[in-house]
């Protein structure tokens, strides 16, 4: 792992709150600690009496109210989604007064506060936003931007991260912003572990330094694309024919082209290519055999790979087995 630090992870359970915006990061979290994280969690109220009901009825109980925690530049705080009609309401920072002051005395304080969906509402409703870059769900861009004008709002993007401020597109985006955080606090061999024991596919966004292929080009919210990609990184050793790429997202093979290069900026041959180099080369670097390697890659020759490798490196592995 990255460090040893003591870190602190903090959920706030809003009234009605969306639970897999919550339930999401939280076993992250959970799951980071199974495999030896230095963490510890906590659920929190915002309100005096410390058990909430879930937006879909379900409730949660034994919370420790917000006010008796101090955070740090060590810890964490997740704030999810709500129903709609409670951030709506003109009343809400009068009613939530002690809870916005403690939000923003936390900021101050170096934690980092990460909304999930429309919890970026709350976070905005403190004023802590104010020209900084965030996202939210996409139902709620044109409201959010009404109310918030002086935030920098980014609509195509599933997590934005300025200074101590993260935000994430919403409901299944927050498993991503997850993942992005424990990337930063224990390293991205540890996250892709954490990844791997949920089954999901790790994604990040494409401004990170000395980002894998196999994260890259992912920070886009079509989930057809997602798909298309999952299918060829996950299947690299076999033809990926771009008749039955479309035809696995219900799309004609011209749809599919334009609309991978829209989203991505690159083409899906040229993403294909790079998802290649990288597996190649951490084959290569672990001892296998050139044609071994080929294969794996869904290359018809170890000349084929080289000239692939070739074209994309300048430094290629030194201790090759024919």
């Amino acid at each position: 792992m990255k460090c040893s630090t003591k870190h602190r992870a903090f959920f706030l359970i809003p009234p009605e709150v969306q639970l897999l915006d919550i339930a999401g990061p939280a076993h992250l979290f959970y799951e980071a600690k199974e495999y030896g994280a230095s963490l510890e969690t906590h659920f929190l109220s915002m309100e005096s009496h410390l058990m909430q009901f879930s937006s879909a009825g379900l409730s949660l109980g034994n919370l420790e109210l917000f006010s008796d925690h101090t955070l740090g530049p060590d810890d964490l705080l997740f704030i999810p989604g709500l129903e709609s009609h409670l951030f709506y309401d003109t009343n809400i920072t009068k009613k939530y007064v002690d809870f916005f002051d403690w939000l923003r005395h936390q900021y101050k304080n170096k934690a980092k506060i990460c909304s999930v969906c429309t919890g970026a509402y709350l976070v905005a409703l403190t004023g802590l936003l104010n020209g900084k870059e965030c996202t939210t769900h996409w139902k709620y861009l044109e409201d959010f931007k009404t109310r918030f004008p002086k935030t920098h709002l980014l609509s195509d993007r599933l997590i934005t991260h300025d200074g101590n401020l993260y935000s994430s597109a919403g409901v299944s985006s927050g498993i991503d912003l997850a993942l992005y955080l424990l990337e930063e606090l224990f390293g991205a061999v540890f996250a892709s572990k954490i990844a791997k024991e949920v089954v999901i596919y790790l994604r990040r966004t494409e401004n990170d330094p000395q980002l894998s292929v196999f994260l890259q080009y992912r920070n886009h919210i079509d989930t057809r694309i997602h798909q298309v990609q999952d299918l060829l990184a996950q299947n690299l050793e076999q033809k990926n024919n771009i008749e039955n790429l479309a035809n696995s997202v219900h799309m004609s093979p011209r749809n599919l082209t334009r609309l991978f290069k829209k989203t991505t900026g690159i083409t899906i041959g040229e993403y294909l290519d790079r998802l290649r180099v990288e597996r190649a080369i951490q084959l290569l670097t672990a001892g296998s055999k050139v044609s071994a390697v080929a294969t794996a890659c869904g290359l018809q020759s170890s000349n084929q790979l080289r000239s692939l490798l070739k074209k994309h490196t300048t430094s290629l592995p030194s201790d090759w087995k024919a």
